[in-house]
């Protein structure tokens, strides 16, 4: 944790502090950004207010007096419900308008840690709380050279491992065997294991009508089988197996046969227009150092597709932040689930994917975007064209 740094950040969004929470570590953020471990579970609620200028402050409960030992600043310790009132009245003294993780209308769930009643608790202080979105990407989301070089590391390897999964599809065809989906999906995972790549969940693999689901996952026991003639759409992502390794998150969509049908490229083309025109819009904002927010992206993109009378067929985000979890804390593409109005700030990284989901196919294009502070680049490879398989 760097206290100056965040006392800065307070100080240039005219904010008198940032109050962290915690009951029973329900705020993984507020001990990432922190930098400390709970020496053990919390029973009882503990504060730690970083001020815009001056010490730290801590508010713990007697039986637990040691649980924010490894953090600076002067404590307070209450038992009663009625002295942790009024230590809250201590610990906020002399601001008016602290951050706390807390969303408006959970517009950015990501964030939105502490709950109402908490909130409650705190505005009776008299003190207005507004979220702490963007701070928590500035402290949270932001890559180092380290994280940036995992990245591209490991997605070299995963787009190699994306190659093979569809050969794997062409060669066991042209062999005469059986193949389908959980086959593919089991390929990728020991592809991965043997990469030294860890994924939380998925991959997705998904043929004709599966590949619409957006987060559809085959398993041994519910698994469609792959012919000639079908569409099939891989998601994968992937990082190092290793501690401050981030993801690389891509997806990349195929036909097997020869003749693909125009209806299927006509799809294609509009899904992969409209990825461009994200990748557009973030290039050009970065380059003439235009502010920019995650909803104009996911504009722009979604924009691309509604021209094309297809707005219905697309209907999840453009895109989420990627870090060391595949879903990070930073902005998203958004302005369909919510109305993402964080900045697009420099070092973070986040995805653009496009999908158009119909009846009886879905196509997708995936792929991920660093933001530097002078140039926006697309991390990995990108699809251009169908994978013929």
């Amino acid at each position: 944790m760097n206290i100056a740094a965040i006392q800065q950040a307070l100080r240039d969004e005219k904010i008198d502090g940032w109050l962290f929470f915690d009951h029973h570590c329900r705020d993984p953020l507020a001990y990432r950004i922190l930098g400390f471990d709970a020496p053990r579970t919390p029973t009882r609620r503990w504060y730690y207010l970083i001020p815009a200028n001056g010490e730290p402050r801590k508010l713990v409960h007697q039986i637990e007096a040691g649980m924010l030992d490894a953090l600076p600043g002067s404590m307070n310790t209450y038992s009663s419900w009625s002295r942790q009132v009024y230590g809250l009245t201590t610990l906020l003294e002399g601001c008016k308008r602290v951050a706390m993780q807390y969303s408006p209308e959970c517009a950015v769930p990501y964030v939105a840690m502490v709950d109402a009643g908490t909130i409650e608790l705190v505005r009776k202080q008299g003190v207005e709380i507004v979220t702490s979105a963007d701070l928590v990407q500035y402290f949270e989301a932001r890559w180092t050279q380290e994280k940036l070089d995992s990245h591209l590391e490991a997605g070299k390897l995963v787009d190699e491992i994306r190659r093979a999964a569809f050969l794997e599809i062409g060669e066991t065809l042209r062999g005469r065997a059986p193949v389908d989906e959980y086959l593919i999906k089991t390929f990728i995972l020991q592809s991965f294991e043997r990469a030294g790549l860890f994924t939380d969940h998925g991959p997705i693999v998904g043929v004709n009508a599966n590949a619409s689901n957006p987060h559809y996952e085959p398993t041994a026991d519910s698994t469609a089988p792959i012919h000639q003639g079908d569409v099939v759409l891989i998601d994968l992502w992937a990082k190092f197996n290793r501690p401050g390794a981030v993801y690389y998150d891509i997806t990349w969509t195929g036909f097997v046969g020869d003749e693909i049908p125009s209806e299927v490229e006509r799809v294609f083309g509009i899904v992969t227009g409209a990825r461009d025109a994200a990748i557009a819009k973030v290039k050009t904002s970065i380059a003439a150092k235009l502010p920019l927010q995650g909803f104009e992206v996911d504009d722009a993109c979604r924009g691309h597709i509604r021209e094309h009378g297809m707005g219905d067929y697309f209907f999840h985000r453009t895109g989420h932040s990627i870090g060391e979890d595949v879903h990070g804390s930073g902005a998203n593409m958004d302005n369909l689930e919510t109305h993402d109005i964080r900045r697009v700030i420099p070092r973070t990284c986040f995805s653009i994917e496009p999908g158009l989901y119909l009846p009886a196919f879905g196509i997708r294009s995936e792929i991920n975007m660093f933001v530097g502070e002078t140039e926006a680049i697309v991390t990995g490879e990108k699809q251009t064209q169908l994978v013929r398989i």
